[in-house]
């Protein structure tokens, strides 16, 4: 009998394990804590729309029939200039809008039409990276967001244990320190995912201008070839 008590007084003593809710972090971090997080989830949730519409917009303008140039070079050799036209305008990618331009400038200079493409081929990058450079402020930024949240749940911490007359609650204390983690770990995951967003989409845009490079060199190439 003496035994089970000291049992149970030893199971009492046992300290309470305390679990992490991040709803509960997050609702009791204060105001400052709470419009911190709100703000990451509005950037986190702008930097998934601009990625996922970027990424089709970018997969869409990779599309490129691989006989379009050979129809290209047949209408072209042939003098069937309007066919050629008609061929670019009903493909509709980045790279036959470039052709399409050239084609529009045959019987001008060659120096005219190589800057006619160059001009329409700036364009249409400005289009493919368009917002891109959003997701690049958001994985810069969201991190320091993050960051002024953690001074504010200090300051606040801080700000509590000197009004309690200098006795120290390492309960009080910790709660804080975990609020004011929380928007750290909230803005880096976010800043995380827009730089590893930002990149993919930067590396999917290089290969399609340099496939707009190609076709276009190829272009020139054609008119190049002597009749």
């Amino acid at each position: 009998m003496l035994l089970f008590q000291e049992a149970q007084e030893l199971v009492e003593e046992m300290p309470e394990e305390k679990t992490l809710s991040i709803y509960n972090l997050i609702m009791d971090g204060g105001v400052g804590g709470q419009v911190i997080i709100a703000i990451l989830f509005v950037l986190l949730a702008v930097a998934l729309y601009i990625y996922f519409e970027r990424f089709f917009a970018i997969k869409d303008a990779s599309k490129v029939d691989v006989n379009f140039m050979d129809q290209i070079r047949d209408h072209v050799t042939n003098g069937r200039l309007d066919s050629a036209k008609s061929l670019c305008e009903t493909t509709k990618s980045p790279t036959s809008r470039l052709i399409g331009k050239g084609i529009s400038r045959i019987g001008k200079p060659l120096e005219d039409i190589n800057t006619a493409i160059e001009n329409a081929g700036k364009l249409e990058v400005y289009q493919l990276e368009r917002n891109v450079s959003v997701l690049a402020t958001i994985a810069g930024a969201a991190p320091m967001i993050g960051f002024l949240g953690t001074v504010i749940g200090m300051i606040v911490a801080i700000h509590e244990i000197a009004n309690s007359g200098g006795q120290i609650d390492i309960k009080m204390l910790s709660d804080g320190l975990y609020t004011a983690m929380t928007t750290t770990v909230g803005g880096l995951i976010v800043g995380i995912i827009a730089y590893i967003a930002y990149n993919h989409l930067v590396v999917r845009t290089d290969k399609v201008v340099y496939q707009m490079e190609a076709k276009s060199v190829e272009f020139l190439d054609l008119l190049n070839e002597p009749v």
